[in-house]
């Protein structure tokens, strides 16, 4: 029995209709206070109690990768710790992996409210939450006072974007200026030029400014990090295979596929309650459901481009262990969560893992890292 799904969801979405940025805030602050109490009761009953109902340990899911041993290919995505007040506790929920962020070198309150909407028809969310967080220094110094807890059995990962205050010329300054502080705190970095919420960073994604911000990090990289870049699902092929070269030239571990679309053609949901406009008059980005087929595409389109040689964090519509297998086989080594994790509740990790091990049995195969880009290599 999934009681997420019976009556917790049901209660806060449809009975409460409780604002999804406040109920956000309050769950991360239960979150960050089980982190920072975890060695002691009652938050180490709690974390024992997740560890026990949520995880599932088969070496079948391991994979090591650019250095980094991820004992399940399932993380969570970007967006949901953006200060990196929890993350001692993610590998509690069953998780992979987990990446924090997304972080600015300056503190920024991000959008005017609301900024986050819950798009049930489509199974989906749309925000404009621009980045609001703490600050690169802050979450330094917080990683850095956990720095012994986070020696922990998942990789850690931090997304860095460009602060709404520095103008786009400046923006390689400001990636470099971020990362310099939290270098030696996170196991891989993700250069995010891809939200549609701080204006002109899709502009990043250009080959020459993308160059320029990968140049100036891998000149600073001297503890070999890995870094990623994580793209749009709205860019034209031609776009994406420049991006690609560019993986290429500046050596990076890989890339992230997709952050959320400003597509809105494919929805259910016409206005928005909380503001009784048209769907297609509200800024923002789309993350869940609708998301699915268009970041499956992408992915298949960077394995095939690169022959499986350059690693794929796959994200974007990800709520079964069909979906996640789907953007395996597609060529992902890697996938994240977010938007199917809040609709389907933390029992959706194990289900997910549970599935996947269901997955190898079926395809004969001994390996998740067996099945990265099957299904692409049969469409070659």
């Amino acid at each position: 029995m999934d009681i997420y799904q019976l009556a917790i969801r049901p209660l806060l979405f449809n009975l409460l209709k409780t604002d999804p940025e406040w109920l956000h805030h309050k769950t991360i602050n239960t979150l960050s206070w089980l982190s920072q109490t975890s060695d002691r009761p009652p938050a180490s009953w709690v974390k024992h109690l997740l560890e026990q109902s949520l995880c599932v340990y088969d070496p079948r899911l391991e994979q090591n990768l650019f250095g980094l041993n991820f004992p399940n290919p399932l993380g969570l995505a970007a967006g949901f710790d953006k200060d990196g007040l929890a993350s001692q506790l993610w590998s509690s929920f069953g998780f992979g992996f987990t990446e924090l962020g997304t972080v600015t070198f300056v503190p920024q309150p991000g959008n005017p409210r609301p900024r986050l909407f819950r798009l049930p028809l489509d199974q989906a969310v749309l925000n404009r939450m621009g980045f609001n967080n703490s600050g690169a220094a802050a979450m330094a110094a917080r990683l850095a006072s956990g720095k012994q807890e986070l020696n922990q059995r998942i990789p850690i990962g931090i997304n860095l974007g460009k602060s709404k205050v520095t103008p786009l010329e400046d923006a390689a300054n400001d990636y470099l200026n971020s990362f310099r502080l939290l270098q030696n705190l996170g196991d891989y970095f993700v250069v995010n030029v891809s939200s549609p919420n701080t204006p002109g960073l899709r502009s990043l994604q250009d080959a020459a400014m993308l160059g320029s911000i990968l140049d100036l990090l891998q000149q600073d990289n001297n503890t070999q990090k890995p870094i990623f870049v994580k793209i749009a699902p709205d860019l034209e092929w031609e776009a994406i295979a420049d991006i690609i070269t560019l993986a290429h030239t500046y050596q990076i571990a890989g890339l992230i596929a997709t952050n959320t679309t400003i597509r809105r053609d494919l929805l259910k949901t016409q206005i928005i309650a909380k503001t009784g406009k048209p769907v297609e008059e509200e800024a923002g980005g789309i993350s869940g459901a609708p998301l699915r087929d268009r970041s499956t595409e992408v992915i298949r389109f960077i394995w095939q481009q690169t022959q499986g040689q350059l690693p794929i964090i796959g994200v974007g519509g990800i709520f079964s262990a069909a979906d996640a297998w789907e953007k395996i086989t597609a060529g992902a080594s890697l996938i994240q969560v977010y938007t199917g994790w809040i609709y389907e509740g933390p029992m959706m990790v194990r289900r997910i893992l549970t599935g996947l091990l269901s997955k190898l049995e079926e395809s004969g195969l001994t390996s998740i890292n067996a099945a990265v880009g099957i299904a692409a290599k049969a469409k070659n």
